[in-house]
């Protein structure tokens, strides 16, 4: 009896080695470029059984340097060392088992362009659009819905698709232009195939494929294109913290570390503030780190060296591909803090310029200030961030034109905000904003007010940092926070064909939305014509009885801006400014266009700013 179970075994080991049919179902990168600063790129090897097999690579100047498995055989992560002198091209990488070549993946090398390296970011000089492509413009009705992807276009439910994609953007680039903006942030763009709430698109469920419903890659790549061709900048939102739920790996994932894991769904404490609590427990550490960001976003472990690197170069992949200038990364304190950092610096290594804006939510300066990089933290923390965004500064919006004026109320807020810069190593660096994505729209909480959405505004164009405008509001568009998400993620009027209003032109806006866009666009574009905003210094003088009065001043031009909180029309006194207007004689009212002669009186009308370049 034994005997015969004997050769049954070895009867079914038989057939099962040959019943062992190896490929190659995803490589990741697909390619890659030649004359890359780092040598190496790591290939995500997907396929049945593919760790049973020795890769191997007949080309010159490519190497294979390290192969590493992990648990699941379905994996293999292959480490190709690139030669500077290699010739681009196409070749294949074999896989072999028992000497025997079993399946076999073409690879392709491309030239890097000259120049990609030291390529410009965005910086001060810059006004960013911020952009949820869903919500924007409909381009193409072709892919509102797509086969490849659960959720299908319902444009009446405000959580759903709209269908606004890549194209709709392209076609309004000279709008965007035209109104004097920079350069845009998309929110993410690469696929979200979840069943519902998909539109947001930070569940992404492939990092290296632009979303259907928006377009391809090409659209993408061709997005980079028409904006340097109008002299503008493409800024990619980039999510490390977590991925979507429907991830091809979440089914087969390349290792149980791959993503934090519990015994149930465990969702994160959102505490920031546990990094730099000196007191703070590991339990709470862990939950602000580890805990998964929602139920649909599966918590990315960047401890996980093989992740970290393929997070590291699907980043610096759309650098090259597409051509972007920026990077803006999502939820960056809500990473591992010193392997994200890894993760910065990497980037900036390939790209010495590249500026990235991390989403860093704290409510203090000097919460803030820990992220960017420069900073002497006290547990030798440096995040590698550039930028960071300016929730503070938003925080004062908030409240700063709807209360009275007081110590610490109405343009106080904005005053005892900038005197805490000299807590960061890059004031001018922050990106600065009214609202967001997230936030409420700000033109709701002035409940429409011109002149209040004017002041704001005013301050916002021309004090220091980045400025960032979410789409819409230059028509002043509104919407309830606390309504759901929906509603201050709208639909911009006349991106859809049939929409009964277009504010894209002219003949489509109401008499409203024409004076807040001619505001916005009068502004701006003096702002691009005047470096003294975005490299100058600033000066500023303590708010007194509802005046904010501060200074923006280079060796060739000083500029000084005014701010009347008061609800009547007043008359400035200028003499405690005397230490910057001595030797100027009368200004230019950039906004109104009228000159201003006599200096040491200033007639300035109710709830209203004035910039005023000074004359000699």
């Amino acid at each position: 009896m034994k005997k015969i179970l004997i050769v049954i075994f070895i009867i079914c080991s038989s057939i099962r080695t040959f019943a062992v049919s190896y490929s190659v179902t995803r490589c990741e990168p697909s390619f890659w470029w030649v004359g890359m600063k780092n040598p190496d790129v790591q290939l995500l090897v997907y396929g049945s059984s593919i760790s049973d097999t020795k890769p191997s690579v007949a080309y010159p100047g490519v190497t294979i340097t390290n192969v590493t498995s992990t648990t699941n055989p379905n994996y293999l992560f292959i480490t190709l060392q690139v030669a500077s002198n290699t010739v681009p091209g196409k070749f294949l990488i074999s896989f072999s088992k028992d000497k025997k070549v079993v399946t076999k993946f073409e690879y392709q090398l491309f030239e890097r362009v000259s120049g990609s390296a030291q390529r410009k970011s965005y910086d001060a000089s810059d006004v960013v659009y911020l952009i949820m492509p869903d919500r924007f413009s409909n381009g193409d009705t072709a892919n509102d819905s797509h086969s490849a992807v659960f959720e299908k276009a319902n444009r009446a439910d405000p959580n759903g698709r709209h269908g606004g994609d890549i194209q709709g953007i392209i076609n309004r680039l000279d709008y965007l232009k035209d109104l004097g903006f920079t350069a845009i942030w998309n929110t993410p763009v690469q696929e979200d195939n979840m069943d519902r709430y998909s539109y947001h698109t930070y569940a992404i469920t492939d990092y290296y494929k632009i979303d259907p419903r928006y377009g391809s890659n090409a659209d993408y790549k061709r997005l980079g294109t028409e904006l340097h061709n109008r002299g503008m900048k493409l800024i990619m939102d980039v999510v490390t913290n977590h991925c979507g739920l429907n991830y091809f790996w979440m089914k087969d994932l390349p290792s149980k570390d791959w993503v934090h894991q519990f015994p149930q769904f465990t969702r994160s404490n959102y505490q920031i503030s546990t990094t730099y609590d000196p007191y703070a427990s590991e339990y709470d550490k862990n939950l602000n780190y580890n805990g998964w960001f929602d139920t649909s976003m599966p918590d990315l472990n960047q401890d996980n060296p093989l992740l970290l690197t393929f997070l590291i170069q699907n980043t610096i992949w759309w650098i090259e591909y597409a051509g972007l200038d920026g990077i803006r990364i999502d939820t960056y304190p809500y990473n591992n803090p010193w392997k994200v950092a890894d993760w910065s610096r990497s980037v900036r290594a390939e790209y010495p310029n590249m500026n990235i804006v991390g989403e860093c939510w704290v409510h203090t300066s000097q919460e803030l200030a820990y992220w960017q990089t420069g900073v002497q933290n006290f547990d030798g923390y440096d995040s590698g961030l550039p930028a960071v965004m300016d929730f503070t500064m938003h925080d004062a919006y908030l409240t700063a034109f709807t209360e009275e004026d007081n110590w610490n109320g109405g343009m106080r807020r904005f005053y005892n905000h900038f005197t805490q810069d000299y807590v960061f190593p890059n004031p001018n660096n922050l990106m600065i904003f009214t609202e967001n994505h997230d936030t409420p729209r700000f033109n709701e909480l002035i409940n429409g007010d011109m002149q209040k959405f004017k002041m704001a505004y005013t301050i916002l164009f021309t004090t220091r940092g980045i400025p960032q405008f979410y789409y819409g509001s230059e028509i002043m568009m509104r919407g309830e926070k606390n309504k759901g998400d929906g509603d201050i993620r709208k639909d911009f009027p006349g991106g859809w064909l049939n929409d009964s209003q277009n504010a894209f032109v002219k003949e489509g806006r109401t008499s409203e939305q024409t004076e807040s866009y001619e505001f916005i666009k009068k502004l701006l574009n003096w702002r691009k014509a005047n470096p003294v905003i975005a490299t100058g210094k600033m000066l500023q003088f303590i708010p007194q009885d509802n005046w904010y009065v501060y200074f923006r001043y280079n060796v060739e031009k000083t500029v000084m801006v005014v701010v009347n909180n008061n609800p009547q029309t007043r008359k400035l006194d200028t003499s405690r400014f005397n230490e910057v207007l001595k030797g100027f004689t009368s200004g230019y009212e950039v906004l109104s266009g009228v000159t201003v002669s006599n200096l040491a009186t200033i007639e300035v009308p109710s709830k209203s700013a004035m910039v005023i370049e000074l004359k000699k």
